[in-house]
């Protein structure tokens, strides 16, 4: 619990760090291109890396579970099961890179904007660009070098802001989605180097795997890639479905920017959590390869905790303070996205619940039953669309996402009872729900600029946890690392 823990702590670091890089890039580009402009280039970056996630995802991650479950049992395994993968996953993005490109034209009339054209085709080398940095990254997590993989998502930030931002001023559009191919290709040659020499020699697996003749069978890989990476494609439809569903019904490009920049914001708990779902792969796959239940069931137990004293504050301070956090990003140009984003933020909530309880199941080696629900969710998804945007514009579109979102967080919570036998605490929900309550009177009282909000919501984060300290829900272990950080 105290190693789950600590992970968490460095990989949220990360994360925050990477996030902000990436709010910055998104702030910059923003104003620089104008809300027309900004609307085209999130559709096209939107696009081509929902492809990634979609597609390139899904084998790295089966190569996780496996060289997680072999780092103790059989480490010499390692370096089989990384190459088995790599093959696999090139034959699989170059294919999918190809296609990309000469489909680019239909993507474009499909959204009735053939000038998307040109930036559809250029967008496509991002996909072996992005393959390439997050294998890396799920290899690391395989191994549970969890500080490393976190060192190497600050080099990716770093190499984000840089190569992105100075592309933009200099070729606009172009430019941005260039910058967004290099900053991944800069990640994916330091990763490299990292592993040469650091995790082959310093932790001596280069060395154990040189006269090792094991050959890890392909089809184990793409068996357990093949429906985790249909889920994979069902989520990120549903996190990303909705932008297009703007642009293709209302077609309108200032709205477009609009609704891209309030799901840019409500996005940041997703983001901050993605380092718990990384965490709870491996985890959960080496505990139940081991057949030890228990501690599959507190890893769960502890991961429910982690969202609901977590997750609960981010999302309520995000609607409290949407719009100075849109101001702050954006400028006052992007204020009407508002409303949108506090019910965006909401069901982003929900969403991300379902995203890292997924992971748990993924781990297990369940990776059906997330599928299921995940299909569910998209079928009920499109038409709520097809509904609201006509009638209600982007404020339909972050409404049908909060709906679904919700459906799913209930069908994964139903999942985990069932089969882990883990549910939420109903005490620690009505302890936390009372102090997010408190909270929301004493927002309105606090100063909302487009600065001083940033004062005014740590320091509710802050009387968030005095109250749960008062209530008596925040233990002297939840706060255990980041007290060992600061005495370090």
């Amino acid at each position: 619990m105290k190693k789950f823990a600590n992970a968490f702590l460095w990989l949220t670091a990360s994360e925050v760090i990477f996030n902000i890089a990436a709010y910055v890039v998104h702030a910059v580009v923003g104003r620089v291109l104008g809300p027309a402009d900004y609307g085209r280039y999130g559709l096209v970056v939107t696009l081509t890396t929902m492809v990634i996630v979609l597609i390139g995802n899904g084998i790295p991650t089966a190569m996780a579970k496996y060289v997680s479950e072999k780092i103790e049992a059989n480490p010499a395994d390692i370096r089989s099961i990384k190459r088995q993968a790599a093959k696999l996953q090139m034959i699989v993005i170059g294919s999918i890179t190809i296609l990309f490109f000469f489909l680019a034209p239909v993507i474009a009339w499909l959204l009735r904007d053939p000038t998307l054209t040109p930036l559809f085709q250029l967008s496509s080398l991002v996909i072996p660009a992005f393959a390439a940095a997050s294998f890396y990254h799920h290899y690391f997590t395989g191994l549970h070098l969890f500080k490393l993989q976190a060192i190497v998502k600050i080099v990716r930030s770093i190499a984000r802001v840089g190569f992105i931002v100075c592309a933009a001023l200099l070729f606009g559009v172009e430019g941005s989605i260039g910058g967004y191919i290099l900053a991944p290709l800069f990640t994916f040659f330091a990763a490299i180097a990292i592993d040469e020499f650091y995790v082959k020699r310093k932790l001596g697996i280069g060395a154990r795997l040189d006269t090792h003749t094991f050959h890890f069978p392909m089809k184990t890989i793409a068996a357990y890639a093949g429906p985790l990476t249909l889920f994979l494609i069902f989520y990120e439809l549903l996190l990303t479905l909705d932008l297009y569903f703007v642009k293709a019904l209302l077609q309108d490009d200032h709205q477009t920017g609009l609704y891209n920049a309030a799901i840019t914001v409500g996005r940041i708990p997703y983001y901050l959590f993605y380092a718990l779902a990384m965490i709870l792969l491996p985890a959960i796959s080496k505990s139940t390869f081991e057949a030890k239940k228990e501690e599959t069931e507190a890893l769960i137990r502890k991961s429910l905790r982690f969202l609901l004293l977590l997750l609960t504050p981010m999302v309520a301070l995000l609607v409290l303070f949407s719009a100075p956090a849109l101001q702050f990003f954006f400028g006052n140009r992007y204020l009407e996205a508002g409303p949108a984003m506090q019910i965006f933020a909401i069901g982003v909530g929900f969403l991300t619940v379902f995203y890292v309880l997924a992971f748990a199941f993924n781990g297990a080696g369940k990776v059906k039953i997330p599928l299921r629900i995940s299909l569910a969710g998209l079928i009920a998804f499109i038409p709520l669309n097809l509904s609201f945007i006509p009638k209600w514009g982007i404020i339909g579109a972050s409404s049908a996402m909060a709906i679904v979102s919700f459906m799913l967080m209930g069908g994964i919570l139903f999942s985990v009872r069932k089969h882990f036998s883990s549910s939420l605490s109903m005490l620690s929900f009505f302890r936390v729900s009372a102090s997010v309550i408190i909270l929301i009177p004493i927002a309105s009282l606090l100063p909302q600029g487009h600065i001083s909000f940033l004062f005014s919501g740590a320091f509710l984060f802050l009387l968030y946890f005095a109250l749960l300290k008062l209530f008596g829900e925040l233990t002297e272990e939840d706060t255990l690392p980041i007290r060992r950080l600061f005495r370090k």
